[in-house]
């Protein structure tokens, strides 16, 4: 099986590479907005303690989102819930060139939250529609690559827009940015279905590769009527264990990639091109780090993928806490410290997101998703905020952030215990 495994390339892989697509749109609008805080701050007169809410809060709906997601995922599936999806963020990406204070600007980012929320949960599905168990971890490591590659190429691609086209000014790079989100619509009804099965039927996937997905135990379980109840994961002590790092791993991305760019403007000095670039490193270097994760899960640490996580935690601890302390002007330090913080913070996405998948019956994917997700991104809500009353004003109205990055690696320390503790092998 594995020899063939290694050898049979297919539609799955369409399918896989669509959805990675879709999910990269789907971050353009959350990654833009973060990426002009500052000067979305100067434009609104905002305080720290409000940039902060302003991150948070798009977590707090994203959250509540997820649980709806994973139930429409499992129930009306993965293909009409992410169009349901597309449509809304696209939407909002484009009104949000029309904001004027901080109260609008909090009802915009709840209702991003609300669209862009309905589409994590299933595209995990579609992945364990797809993939048989032993591609899973790289699958899943590929998907998370968007969450790297988003933040590497927006800032970069937003701030030089802005800056050639439009003088600097944020609000009609939204205007631009809605239209990649057609462009997923037609992608997503024209190539994707939610069953390998359906494809086979329709001859767009051959034989030999329907096979060796079926092969997975219960790949196809609900096409020969068998049910699963939730209780398998919500009973089940290592799904929380789970949550626990999940959780903690959403703080510290999350918390990093809100304030990147104040940090960078704020405590640096950074000009509005030269933050684009700077604040894109991390996720440059995370793209590789991801899918290295998902391999060295698959194939390094079979028995035990969680050390992948183990060793992630690990490695945040000192780069985290180094990125706070680099010296105004010491360029080289701190471009090494964010390359070694996006290579940790984002090592174990492809096990985390795997986990699922390898632990539970594909019926009950998009729900366990749902939940794990739902909680976690509770992780993403609080810290953004979090660090806003950690932040410090200094007298010249520059920021230090070291008390921010030490929380951060605070965090890193309890993720690596609880993880220490996780159990991956399949509950059935």
């Amino acid at each position: 099986m594995a020899e063939r495994i290694k050898t049979v390339w297919g539609y799955r892989h369409l399918i896989l590479g669509i959805i990675w697509l879709l999910y990269l749109i789907n971050y353009f609008d959350r990654i833009s907005v973060l990426t002009f805080l500052p000067y979305i701050q100067k434009d609104l007169q905002l305080t720290a303690v409000q940039i902060g809410w302003l991150g948070s809060i798009f977590f707090f709906g994203y959250s509540i989102a997820q649980f709806l997601a994973g139930y429409l995922a499992d129930r009306i599936g993965p293909k009409n819930t992410m169009n349901i999806a597309i449509w809304v963020f696209t939407l909002i990406t484009f009104i949000t060139g029309f904001v004027r204070n901080y109260t609008q600007f909090i009802i915009l980012r709840l209702g991003l939250a609300i669209g862009e929320g309905q589409h994590f949960a299933p595209a995990i599905r579609m992945i364990a529609n797809w993939f048989p168990r032993e591609e899973k971890g790289r699958a899943s490591g590929f998907f998370s690559t968007t969450w790297a590659v988003a933040p590497a190429i927006v800032p970069i691609l937003v701030t030089q827009l802005a800056a050639a086209f439009f003088g600097g000014a944020w609000r009609p790079v939204f205007f631009i940015l809605a239209f990649p989100g057609l462009i997923g619509v037609v992608l997503l009804w024209k190539f994707t279905n939610d069953s390998p099965r359906a494809m086979y039927e329709k001859g767009k996937v051959k034989k030999e590769e329907y096979d060796m997905i079926t092969a997975s135990v219960n790949v196809e379980a609900s096409e020969h009527g068998k049910t699963y109840s939730s209780k398998i994961f919500l009973t089940d002590v290592q799904f929380w264990l789970y949550v626990l790092g999940l959780f903690i791993m959403l703080m510290i991305y999350w918390g990093m990639t809100t304030w990147i760019s104040t940090f960078l403007v704020k405590q640096h000095g950074l000009n509005l091109k030269t933050m684009g670039f700077y604040a894109s490193l991390p996720y440059v270097v995370a793209f590789f780090s991801m899918y290295l994760g998902g391999m060295m899960a698959d194939k390094w640490f079979g028995g035990k993928p969680k050390v992948v996580t183990i060793i992630a935690f690990l490695g945040c601890i000192p780069a985290l806490n180094l990125i706070g302390h680099v010296a105004k002007g010491n360029t080289s330090m701190l471009l090494l410290f964010l390359a070694l913080g996006g290579f940790f913070v984002n090592l174990a996405w492809g096990m985390m997101y795997a986990f699922p998948s390898w632990r539970y019956p594909k019926e009950l994917v998009g729900r366990a998703v749902g939940v794990s997700n739902g909680i976690g991104q509770f992780g993403a809500f609080l810290s953004p905020m979090i660090a806003g009353y950690l932040v410090i004003t200094l007298p010249d109205n520059s920021y230090d952030f070291s008390n921010v990055f030490l929380f951060w690696s605070l965090l890193a320390v309890v993720g690596a215990i609880g993880i220490g503790f996780l159990k991956e092998k399949s509950i059935l």
